[in-house]
């Protein structure tokens, strides 16, 4: 579990979408970094930097770059919970947040599994900033995802 400060606004984002795939097909396909590209939207410019494939395991650390808003941005992500196929955790340790904790999640329902994804961050900068600016980008972002998925893992 993360460690949030005190006195930090956190938000959190939650989404969810159903895959006609079992885990075992799923979860490989999240465990794969080569695949983030695949999933961010074109306009991020997203870049990975760390060389694949990444040996997915607590404490592995990647690198990419991508542009938000016409900005460049460097970000790590460590994995700080492995546990396959059922979960993943993915902290930044360097980015544009404050605080960004992002739980990866995987359940078998239905003939398919569901993806479950619960973002803890925070922003720089105040509240204005995330009403009009980091909420609909995370909300945007994360809707694109959705879609990516259906359209790469779909039946």
């Amino acid at each position: 579990m993360a460690w949030y400060p005190e006195g930090m606004k956190i938000h959190t984002l939650r989404s969810e979408l159903w895959l006609p795939r079992p885990v075992a097909e799923v979860f490989p396909f999240f465990a794969d970094t080569a695949n983030l590209q695949r999933i961010t939207p074109p306009w991020l410019r997203f870049e990975m930097m760390t060389q694949v494939p990444v040996e997915m395991r607590e404490g592995a650390l990647i690198d990419y770059r991508l542009r938000v808003r016409g900005f460049p941005i460097r970000w790590r992500s460590e994995i700080t919970c492995w546990d396959p196929p059922r979960r993943f955790v993915d902290e930044q340790r360097r980015g544009p947040y404050r605080l960004w904790v992002h739980e990866h999640t995987f359940t078998e329902v239905e003939g398919g599994t569901r993806v479950g994804d619960t973002v803890d961050y925070a922003v720089r900068f105040g509240g204005l900033v995330q009403r009009f600016l980091v909420g609909p980008d995370l909300r945007r972002i994360f809707e694109y995802r959705k879609k990516k998925l259906q359209e790469l893992m779909g039946r």
